[in-house]
């Protein structure tokens, strides 16, 4: 089954609602469940649900970069339906401008705006982030030439790493330059990001760590790109081409590792290249699933999650879905906790937490509602 040009890609939703259930109370329950019964495979798997505190990798440092990747992957998609619609390219910017700006702003009331505690408000933000890297990342895909956009990914991933490696913070006394005490890109946030850091002296939605940041969008961009070209042949053809993408990026990020650490909290080069090919890999793996062989059934769990991944992102920070989990199976908890022990109430409020997030979202998508940035 070949993917048609400007139809939907339900891979893509999926992808997305498969990325957002891991900050949906899913990671959460798959710890309650390995204290469940515990086993050694499953304390791996419990320790990737948790960011790790500096270099390294676990599967929950995978999301925000995955969800960038991703919104990258639709623009191509987007920006040929504009221009087919008559669009101007100016007109084109300005909608590309204001989501972006939408999207900055939206981070400012996650983080607690509107409670006009200015000097203590922290205006970098994961929307932020997202917004920012995917508007310069479509900004560069529609101005450049192809060639002029590699060199230019080439020169912010080279560039970033020779600065952070070679130019330590000026107040970094003795720390290592890519330590958290003595990188430049928590200098540069010290001194020209308002507000407070979420670390303090450190924060990994900053300014510097944003240019690596684009370069992630790019490649969800690229991606895109080639599942809506029509010279590329078969959606099986498609799917290999990606897969070989995502595996020269994974070893390019696991040999640049050696000097410059995967890492997420400064979105470092070799972090860059290594979550970049993971998502090459895991698109591939879906789009090969759902929109080349037609496996759809199973979709709808995530294509709901997908369909209103920023909406679930707020809500839970407004929605008081914790008051209603415990409302709704706080009765039930406490009567298995009493029965069968501390941990298996933990799973039964933490498998609750994901329905009654999940349920808000089903009633949502039945009603034909969906958020739109």
């Amino acid at each position: 089954m070949e993917t048609k040009k400007n139809t939907r890609l339900l891979s893509l939703d999926t992808l997305r609602g498969f990325d957002m259930l891991f900050i949906m109370g899913f990671a959460p329950l798959v710890v309650a469940l390995n204290a469940l019964h515990p086993t050694a495979v499953g304390d791996v798997i419990a320790g990737h649900m948790r960011h790790v505190p500096w270099d390294g990798f676990t599967q929950h440092d995978m999301i925000f970069p995955l969800f960038l990747f991703i919104a990258g992957i639709s623009f191509p998609f987007s920006l040929a339906k504009q221009r087919g619609s008559g669009s101007s390219d100016k007109h084109i910017y300005l909608r590309v401008f204001r989501r972006g700006v939408t999207l900055v702003l939206l981070g400012f009331l996650y983080n607690g705006f509107l409670q006009l505690n200015f000097p203590d408000v922290r205006l970098a933000s994961v929307l932020g982030r997202i917004g920012l890297a995917w508007m310069f990342g479509a900004f560069i895909y529609m101005s450049l030439k192809k060639s002029v956009q590699y060199g230019l990914i080439v020169f912010i991933l080279v560039g970033y790493w020779l600065l952070l490696a070679f130019v330590p913070a000026p107040d970094a006394a003795g720390a290592s330059p890519l330590s958290i005490e003595g990188n430049l890109v928590g200098y540069i946030d010290r001194h020209c990001l308002p507000g407070k850091l979420i670390y303090g002296n450190f924060d990994p939605e900053g300014l510097l760590s944003t240019l690596p940041a684009i370069v992630t969008a790019l490649l969800g961009i690229y991606a895109g790109e080639i599942v809506r070209s029509t010279r590329l042949g078969s959606g099986e053809r498609k799917s290999l081409l990606l897969s070989g993408i995502g595996v020269v990026l994974v070893a390019i990020g696991l040999v640049w590792n050696t000097v410059f650490p995967i890492n997420k909290m400064l979105w470092s080069s070799s972090f860059t290249c290594f979550v970049g090919g993971l998502s090459f890999l895991l698109f591939a793996l879906f789009y090969y699933i759902v929109d080349v062989k037609g496996w759809k059934s199973w979709t709808l769990f995530f294509r709901v999650i997908g369909l209103n991944s920023i909406t679930i992102y707020l809500a839970q920070q407004v929605v008081g879905f914790s008051h209603m989990n415990k409302f709704l199976f706080g009765g039930m908890s406490q009567w298995v906790r009493e029965c069968a022990g501390e941990p298996a109430g933990a799973v039964v409020l933490r498998a609750g937490y994901v329905a009654c997030c999940w349920f808000f979202l089903y009633f949502l998508y039945r009603k034909n509602i969906f958020l739109k940035v």
